[in-house]
């Protein structure tokens, strides 16, 4: 009695996590869910129907309830985002980081803005050649009250990413603030924009590799945890 209400639990749990996300593959290498990261990371504020987006509020459960879950044994992120909300973003990113289950991501298309610390929050990344990544300093749009406290607040945040970035991947805080703050590099904007081996160079992301890459390294450290739990 007590081992079919056992079962029937981890099978409510599953079907919750399957309905708010992707796709779990089991295969004799692992149980492995696949989140993706799409859009525009929305935050407290709802973005209009026209924008794709990703829910932050829809995958802070998700993400405990796959650290939690017996039934999965590691975590592939994929990543193809424009930004979004820094809160958001930095929300996701920090429970990510704070997962001891096996986690990769990988990186398709973009992974720019606050998509940045979500992409190096995994203990493990890789970016595919084409994909390209724009490190810019903290903006906001809309009405902005014109008082020093307010620029204080996106210098604090953006110290924040830079803490964040730099203690999750191999890029020193020195070259993450260049290419901040770098002037000629994107058309009307401040900041610098990444290819794959850019990327992989700078040491912000850890290889350049696609799906098949990331699916291994995912693979080997899911093998080395059981092994160790034995």
């Amino acid at each position: 009695m007590n081992t079919k209400t056992n079962m029937d639990s981890k099978n409510q749990q599953l079907d919750r996590i399957q309905e708010l996300g992707s796709d779990i593959t089991k295969s004799n290498k692992g149980n492995i869910y696949t989140l993706t990261i799409i859009g525009q990371v929305e935050g407290h504020q709802v973005a209009p129907d026209t924008v794709k987006t990703t829910k932050y509020e829809h995958v802070l459960p998700l993400l405990a309830g796959i650290e939690e879950s017996e039934e999965i044994d590691g975590l592939l992120l994929l990543l193809n985002t424009v930004g979004g909300d820094i809160e958001a973003g930095l929300a996701i990113a920090e429970m990510i980081a704070g997962m001891k289950k096996p986690t990769v991501s990988l990186v398709l298309g973009g992974g720019h803005s606050i998509g940045i610390p979500l992409a190096v929050c995994t203990k493990k990344s890789f970016i595919t050649p084409t994909a390209s990544m724009t490190v810019h300093p903290v903006r906001m749009t809309g009405l902005v009250v014109g008082a020093p406290q307010t620029y204080r607040y996106f210098q604090r945040i953006q110290e924040q990413i830079a803490d964040f970035v730099t203690a999750n991947s191999k890029i020193s805080r020195t070259d993450f603030e260049h290419y901040m703050m770098a002037t000629g590099e994107i058309a009307t904007d401040v900041g610098t924009i990444l290819y794959g081996k850019e990327a992989v160079a700078s040491g912000l992301i850890d290889k350049l590799g696609g799906l098949s890459d990331a699916l291994a390294a995912l693979h080997r450290m899911i093998k080395k945890q059981t092994q160790h739990s034995q």
